[in-house]
């Protein structure tokens, strides 16, 4: 009688292990879908989780809280047209060499983005938004796309011309939707890879107005009091070379905060458009848990550059300030069951890398960035990365170009087509970057070791190029 008992257990088991156990591994070793959100010109800390006591962001609040969350990311170009070259390629600026005023992105590194590559290993891709990058044709790089941005009425419509049947609607509102639509109709046979480029909160630059929200957020924030900018005495303004106090970064100032009223009425403005993305975010979350994928679709948020928020008075990007090339970035992978806050560096072109290696892609060679994914899984893993190179080449007298070295503790740049002081700050203790030591002879040592380093990372990477640039072409088109 025992005998037969255990003959019967072990063809009970025979059978569960034939029979169940291969649906177990298919499960575990299912390749997951991928969302990938790109916002512009949110600048870190435009973010209730990184710390900002009045923008409201819930959704990316709870990403941040069940997942990873990069305290020190950085944009390697604060451009957007630049940074979306790097993002899509997984190189610096200065090897892929596209930027404003460039003909479009060349060939080889065409041939290496990011959706491309998952398009040929079997995902279903998609992109809606701002590419903010000239191509050939979509369809060899995405299954589903529409690319837009902000349109060309110097007003409300500039935010407000798409629409969905009948109804003029929002960029963002209508970016959510083709997400919604997206998920929705993704094949169940192969796992997804959508990449939403919403336009907001970028201001409409040739308006009066700015920036625009839907009607829904029109009393969000209208009793609070924002505090002033960074910097916003005229001492740090006074030392900016006369190229950039003189540049677009002064304009746009001018336009967006140079009373206190008109920046209080922006800066609202602005987190109203986050918070609007913010609750597109949740919709998206919705539709994934309606179609019973959202347990195994990862999310990634993340800004294309910082933002001077009136900081040194100023009001754009562009420069080698952490305000301007600090961004916000999480990842949220609800297969691993717990959260961290990361304290390393790391960069826009480290998220290309970990899209494919989620996606368990090998990444090009050629790729300069740095897979995220050891440090999802393991909260004592780093990059043991020593710097990072950050610069901005697009040749254009309004928009000083320049470059420059930050490691955990020193930032060092110089600008490189005008005359003007190399600037040098301990981050540590002066993490606003007020004090510029470079003239300094107690820092002489660290200085020309930075400067080194920047001489050494340009030439690096200039010599990793993939081809010839193009020359710069005469349209403006920013």
């Amino acid at each position: 009688m025992i005998h037969l008992l255990l003959q019967l257990r072990v063809r009970i088991y025979f059978t569960i292990y034939i029979f169940v156990f291969p649906f177990i591994s298919f499960a575990q070793n299912k390749k997951p879908n991928i969302i990938f959100i790109l916002t512009d010109d949110q600048r870190w800390n435009a973010l209730g989780f990184a710390g900002n006591p009045i923008v409201q962001t819930p959704e990316m609040n709870a990403l941040a809280g069940s997942g990873t969350y990069f305290k020190n990311a950085f944009s390697t170009t604060p451009i957007c047209a630049a940074s979306r070259a790097s993002i899509l390629t997984g190189l610096y600026e200065r090897t892929h060499g596209y930027t404003f005023q460039k003909p479009r992105l060349k060939k080889p590194y065409a041939d290496i983005i990011y959706p491309k590559l998952l398009k040929e290993n079997g995902y279903h891709v998609g992109f809606f938004g701002k590419l903010g990058v000239i191509i050939d044709s979509a369809n060899q790089y995405f299954d589903k796309s529409d690319f837009y941005d902000r349109g060309g009425s110097p007003d409300r419509r500039g935010y407000f011309y798409k629409k969905i049947g009948d109804d003029t609607v929002h960029l963002t509102r209508f970016t959510g939707y083709q997400a919604q639509e997206f998920i929705k109709n993704a094949p169940a046979d192969k796992p997804f890879c959508l990449s939403l480029s919403f336009s907001a909160p970028h201001g409409h630059d040739n308006s009066v107005e700015q920036y625009y929200w839907q009607d829904k957020s029109a009393d969000l924030y209208k009793n609070i009091h924002i505090p002033e900018p960074l910097l916003g005495e005229d001492e740090y303004f006074n030392r900016l070379p006369n190229e950039v106090k003189g540049g677009f970064n002064r304009v746009r100032w001018k336009w967006r905060f140079d009373t206190p009223e008109k920046y209080q009425q922006m800066v609202k403005g602005y987190y109203r458009m986050i918070t609007e993305i913010d609750d597109e975010i949740g919709l998206i979350r919705k539709q994934l848990k309606m179609k019973g994928i959202d347990d195994n679709t990862i999310i990634i948020v993340m800004g294309d550059n910082g933002y001077f928020l009136g900081d040194r008075q100023l009001a754009d990007k562009w420069l080698m300030y952490d305000v301007s090339i600090r961004i916000p970035m999480i990842i949220y992978d609800p297969r691993i069951k717990k959260s961290s806050t990361v304290e390393d560096m790391v960069l826009n072109i480290d998220v290309t890398k970990t899209i494919l290696d989620m996606a368990g892609i090998d990444a090009p060679a050629t790729y300069q960035g740095n897979s995220l994914k050891p440090l999802l899984v393991n909260n004592k893993a780093h990059l043991n990365r020593k710097f990072i190179l950050v610069e901005h080449l697009w040749d254009l007298p309004d928009i000083p170009s320049s470059e420059g070295i930050r490691t955990e503790r020193w930032k060092y740049f110089h600008y490189r087509l005008i005359q003007a002081p190399e600037e040098l700050y301990d981050l540590k203790n002066d993490p606003l970057e007020k004090n510029n030591l470079a003239s300094d002879k107690k820092y002489a040592k660290i200085l020309a070791n930075l400067r080194k380093q920047c001489e050494e990372a340009t030439a690096k990477y200039q010599s990793e190029k993939l081809c010839a640039d193009d020359p710069f072409v005469v349209v403006k088109n920013f």
